[in-house]
């Protein structure tokens, strides 16, 4: 599994919707060096970042 982004022009707003969602959360995530967070910090920002975005598609779908 690769770190690349399907749609390029959407790089910039997952990366401010990662900082979002960290913020949310209390994860000190920073632009740069962050090896001293735990995976457990680490794996709970992606996960709430899908459950978000998946909760926005199925918004969409919904036609809402």
């Amino acid at each position: 599994m690769s770190n690349k982004t399907n749609v390029p022009e959407a790089k910039h707003a997952l990366d401010q919707f990662k900082y979002e969602v960290a913020n949310e959360l209390g994860v000190p995530l920073t632009n740069g060096y962050n090896g001293d967070l735990t995976s457990r910090q680490n794996g709970s920002v992606g996960g709430y970042m899908v459950k978000k975005m998946i909760e926005a598609q199925e918004r969409q779908m919904a036609g809402k």
